[in-house]
């Protein structure tokens, strides 16, 4: 007992000793010294906002104990200042730096713009090992006096957040970073993203290499680094960190980073990288994120995948890697991030991903995956599905509608070519906020579901084949804020009340179904409807404009075009939107009036009013004020622009009145809209000249449309060297003169169509400047000359280089046709990268994918009038037609992407070319009505035109003519013996016996009979005494041979002073007789005897 007690008593002894030891040394680290606590207290006040920020720092107390400051216990002096993170603005004293024993500082986060970091003295907290400035707003040089810091560890000077602030950027031009680093040897941490360093590869990389060689982490993200990468990195051999990102490296990915058997994060997107990437890299055992996204020139596949890899990140996005992906990925089985979009990686999607169990993100959009989506049930950490823009098919696995799948948050798999029905589980997995199921080839009925999802708020099935009814269980999915149902084949009627339970609802698009959408038959619930901001009813059947807008205030964007509603636009609309009405889209229905002048919306935020294509009347009218684009087009109105339209316009960049009955004059105040860039006029009764100052002052203007009015006069003459015009329209109007050479100040035009005016000119050989030109339309003026080739070389790039329609037909062209001109119209020969399924248009609205305008150009092809409503890129044209062009055709074998040639009505001559056989793309050829001669040429491309394309050709001859050549009926003649040449040889031996045995019957007896042949040569004298005189004058009376006819020459045969003509022509070859002509026209036999080959003999003896 007495021994136990004593133990006790000892240990009890031993706790107070520990207690008093530890008393004391927290009563030692409580003592402040007075000059750091005032040196603190001076810091405070420099800041503007600390009273808050910094609370705990009051005079009289131990600073010791202060937020963010840490003493040394043995002293009392500062060690370490932490103020990040607390947005701590205004002035920093410079009292700081009296803080002599600090070892740590750390500033980061902070709001200290326009202070010059070169003007702090750091040198004096010569004992830092960690300084962090990062993001506290610092600018201008990095001081050298850092430099001097030498046992600093971990450096971060970083500014990549405060990008925004103008002086807010450090930078390290002089000294460089090669100064800076020198004697920091120590250093383990290098952080300086966003510094401004510029310097090149061989500099930066042996800066750090020699003077850090320990170092662990390396941070240079968006320095304005040059490549490529020096092999000195090679050095570093103990990075666990590094990151590139955001330079201009041009460098491939050194080998020698598989050498780097510390390194666990390796981030170098966009930045430049080239070549593949080091198989090596995927085998680094530590490495836990690889990330080199955005590099579009990185290539290659993606090797074997080892099974004890630490990958937790794998992010290759917006790299050019390709192939397959490889059944080894489900070796990754730490990996959580798995962003492979838009690249060029195809085949099946391996089902040996299903075993990635701790996988979050999975991003495989816009790539080439084909086949079905392997199951995903073990996924129980899987927070987004992206599978966007492939060419999946099949059905969506059951599994993804598993509850397991409790953390899944979005599903976007649109644009694939998925099938069969949409899984009803789909709508109740719990933290489901996004369905994107859009663009795919779903046809089932959507099925009905007993379990909606409270979070999902965005369900878009647009785009699709979806029939039968919208299930009323849609209806319960409280949450939603997004639905768009658009362009399937749900049908019925829909009563627009069915959406009132759904309050969060701001964006509903039923566009383009079966449905026919009506308000309801109730009223009550209009007040009660959501609030919404988005609402597109295109082509639901509606029969009217919903009432219940009139209760809606906050719609920003209503498009209910193509409904055919008739009447008036009803006054209240405008005021829907409550001041942020944005797009109002009318268009395609059977409006015939606007309910009184729209109000001044002077403070609203209108952008877009559509109304094109409805029956509105009158005057135009007055549009809001603020309205950026404005399309009246395709109605009835009849009056003027009146003169104070351009009021209106002050922010207006497109206006399109076209296809109306407007008259009078562009009031010249138009010229005041200083935004439009799009000005379509076109198809009215305007008159009156073209003000000047559209094309001679505007410098933003980029369409004009004139064509179809009655505009006279002539084109403006100083067009401004700042001319930002691309598309010229003044086709079929009264405008007169020649072209003014200021013209070729439009270095953007792509369209110039000038036809069917008045002007007198010759080739304007000098617009071959404007680079950008792809349509030029000329036709029906009066143009004179010979096109002449633009000076210079034949392999110019700027000689009409672009040009794809080239329509000259029409005019008072003469002379050979410029084969050199021609040569230099390489987009006829050559296909470029924008070649495809393009359109020559201009887009006005950069931030809208809908709003751009479509040329418009009237060409003629196959014979007939042809309005080119969008002109693709790959389409090319040629026009020479009606004109004075002569000589032969040249050489054009080499435009082997042109589509429709006219030559027609001219007066060319010689052959055509057999080059004209191989333009594989001509689908229209017209040399109709020249003096063309000799053989079609033969070809796949010529079999497919008709006998119009080369009528009034008279030398013409070969298919498709029913004239053949005759090389092609020797030809025939030879086929034809070679193929019965033993049946002719047996059918010759039994005619010739049977001819011989007869005459032999015949002549034998004449022989020997005096009295028969006496008989007989009387005869024969009265048969001919009765022929012969006869002959002069009875044969072939009246007869004239046309020189169409002609296939052989004449033969001349002199006998008792006759002259016999012999013409063998198609058809009386084919019947093998002649016509036999005398002397009543000699004189168009002697013209004609030798420009035919001459007939075949044996026709003498028929």
């Amino acid at each position: 007992m007495s021994s136990s007690f004593n133990h006790h008593l000892l240990l009890l002894l031993l706790l107070l000793c520990l207690i008093r030891s530890f008393s004391a040394d927290l009563i030692a680290a409580a003592l402040c010294l007075p000059e750091e606590s005032s040196a603190l207290l001076q810091l405070k006040n420099g800041f503007s906002n600390a009273s808050s920020k910094l609370a705990s720092w009051q005079p009289g107390s131990d600073c010791c104990l202060w937020d963010g400051v840490t003493c040394d216990p043995a002293t009392g002096r500062v060690a370490a200042l932490d103020l990040s993170g607390r947005s701590l603005s205004g002035g920093l004293d410079r009292s700081l730096f009296n803080l002599t024993s600090l070892t740590s500082l750390n500033l980061a986060d902070n709001l200290f713009p326009g202070i010059r970091i070169l003007d702090l003295p750091f040198s004096k907290l010569a004992n830092l090992s960690v300084l962090n400035l990062s993001n506290a707003g610092f600018g201008g040089q990095i001081p050298a006096g850092i430099g001097r810091l030498e046992k600093l560890v971990s450096l971060d000077l970083s500014t990549l957040y405060l990008e925004e602030l103008p002086n807010a950027t450090l930078k390290l031009h002089d000294p460089g970073l090669g100064t800076i680093i020198r004697n920091l040897s120590n250093l383990k941490k290098l952080l300086l993203d966003g510094v401004n360093i510029s310097a090149d590869g061989y500099e930066w990389c042996r800066a750090v290499s020699a003077a850090t060689p320990g170092l662990q982490v390396l941070s240079l993200r968006g320095c304005s680094l040059t490549g490529p990468l020096h092999s000195s990195l090679a050095g570093l051999r103990s990075l666990s960190t590094l990151r590139l990102d955001q330079n201009n490296l041009n460098s491939r990915l050194p080998e020698f980073f598989g050498n780097f058997s510390s390194l666990i994060v390796l981030r170098m997107s966009s930045c430049g990288l080239q070549g593949s990437i080091p198989e090596r890299i995927f085998r680094l055992r530590n490495l836990t994120v690889l990330d080199v996204s955005e590099n579009p020139m990185l290539s290659g596949r993606l090797p074997h995948f080892p099974q004890d890899s630490a990958l937790e990140s794998l992010v290759l996005s917006g790299t050019n890697l390709s192939g397959p992906l490889p059944p080894s990925i489900g070796n990754l089985k730490a990996l959580s991030r798995l962003l492979l979009s838009r690249c060029s990686f195809s085949g099946l999607i391996p089902r040996s991903i299903a075993n990635l169990t701790q996988l979050a993100h999975l991003d495989l959009s816009f790539n080439g995956f084909s086949g079905e989506i392997p199951p995903m049930r073990q996924w129980s950490r899987i927070t987004e599905i992206i599978l966007a823009s492939n060419n999946l098919t099949g059905p969506i696995p059951s599994s993804l509608g598993n509850h397991g799948l409790g953390n899944l948050t979005k599903i976007d798999m649109r644009n694939n070519s998925l099938s069969g029905s949409i899984p009803a589980s789909l709508f109740a997995l719990p933290s489901l906020q996004l369905l994107q199921l859009s663009q795919n080839q779903f046809s089932a009925q959507l099925e009905g579901f007993s379990i909606a999802s409270p979070s999902l708020s965005t369900v878009d099935l647009s785009n699709n084949m979806l029939q039968g009814s919208i299930p009323t269980s849609l209806f319960k999915l409280s949450g939603l804020k997004v639905l768009s149902l658009a362009s399937n084949n749900f049908g019925g009627t829909l009563e627009l009340d069915r959406f009132w339970n759904l309050r969060n609802l701001s964006n509903l698009d039923l566009s383009n179904n079966m449905l026919s959408v009506r308000d309801g038959s109730n009223s009550s619930w209009y007040g009660s409807f959501p609030k919404i901001s988005t609402l597109k009813l295109v082509s639901c059947n509606l029969k009217k404009i919903p009432a219940f807008l009139q209760s809606q205030d906050g719609i920003s964007s209503l498009d209910l075009s193509d409904n055919g509603i008739p009447g008036a636009i009803p006054g209240w609309i405008w005021s829907i939107g409550n001041g942020d009405f944005n797009y109002l889209n009318l268009s395609f229905n059977l409006f015939t009036s606007v309910e009184g002048p729209p109000p001044n919306l002077s403070n609203s935020s209108m952008m877009i009013l559509d109304l094109h294509h409805n029956m509105l009347q009158g005057p135009i009218p007055l549009l809001p004020l603020n309205t950026i684009v404005l399309d009246y087009s395709q109605n009835n109105f009849t009056s003027s622009v009146p003169a104070s339209f351009s009021t209106y316009l002050n922010y207006t960049i497109f206006l399109s009145l076209s296809e109306n009955n407007l008259t009078g004059e562009i009031p010249f105040s138009i010229c005041s809209a200083s935004y439009l860039q799009v000005l379509d006029l076109s198809d009215n009764n305007l008159s009156g000249s073209i003000p000047s100052c559209l094309m001679e002052s505007s410098t933003e203007l980029g369409v004009l449309n004139l064509r179809g009015n009655q505009f006279l006069g002539s084109i403006p003459e100083n067009i401004s060297e700042r001319c930002a015009l691309r598309t010229i329209n003044l086709n079929q109007n009264q405008l007169e003169g020649k072209l003014p050479r200021s013209l070729a100040n439009c270095s953007l035009l792509e369209v110039l169509d000038l036809g069917n005016n008045q002007f007198v000119d010759t080739f304007p050989y000098w617009l071959g400047n404007v680079s950008a030109l792809r349509v030029l339309v000329l036709k029906s003026n009066r143009f004179y000359r010979a096109p002449v080739q633009l000076p210079g070389t034949e392999e110019s790039n700027c000689t009409f280089s672009k040009l794809q329609i080239l329509d000259l037909s029409s005019n008072q062209f003469t002379g050979n046709l410029p084969e050199n001109c021609l040569k230099n119209l390489k987009a006829m020969m050559f296909s470029s990268s924008d070649d495809g399924l393009q359109t020559v248009e201009y887009r006005f609205l950069r931030f809208s994918r809908s709003s751009y305008y479509q040329n418009t150009v009237t060409i003629m092809s196959k014979g007939q009038s042809m309005t080119l409503v969008k002109v693709l890129t790959i389409f090319r044209a040629i026009d020479l037609s009606n004109n004075m062009f002569n000589g032969s055709i040249p050489e054009l074998g080499n435009m082997s992407q042109l589509e429709s040639l006219d030559l027609s009505l001219n007066d060319l001559s010689g052959k055509i070319p057999q080059e004209l056989a191989s333009l594989t793309f001509l689908s229209f050829l017209n040399l109709s009505y020249n003096n063309l001669v000799g053989q079609i040429p033969q070809g796949a491309q010529f079999q497919t035109f008709s006998d119009t394309s080369f009528e009034g050709n008279k030398g013409l001859c070969g298919t498709p003519f029913l004239k053949q050549c005759r090389e092609e009926t020797h030809s025939d003649s030879k086929l034809s013996s070679s193929e019965s040449s033993t049946d002719l040889n047996w059918q010759c031996i039994l005619i010739g016996l049977g001819f011989g045995g007869g005459m032999a019957l015949f002549v034998v007896p004449l022989m020997v009979w005096d009295k028969g042949k006496r008989w007989y040569n009387k005869r024969i004298d009265r048969m001919l005494w009765a022929i012969v005189p006869r002959l002069p004058c009875e044969t072939c009376t009246n007869v004239k041979v046309g020189a169409e006819d002609v296939n052989c020459d004449t033969v001349e045969i002199e006998d008792e002073g006759q002259r016999f003509c012999l013409f063998c022509t198609q058809l009386e070859l084919s019947s093998g007789r002649a016509i036999i002509h005398h002397r009543e026209d000699h004189s168009y036999l002697i013209n004609n005897m030798f420009d035919a080959p001459v007939c075949d003999l044996d026709l003498l003896t028929s």
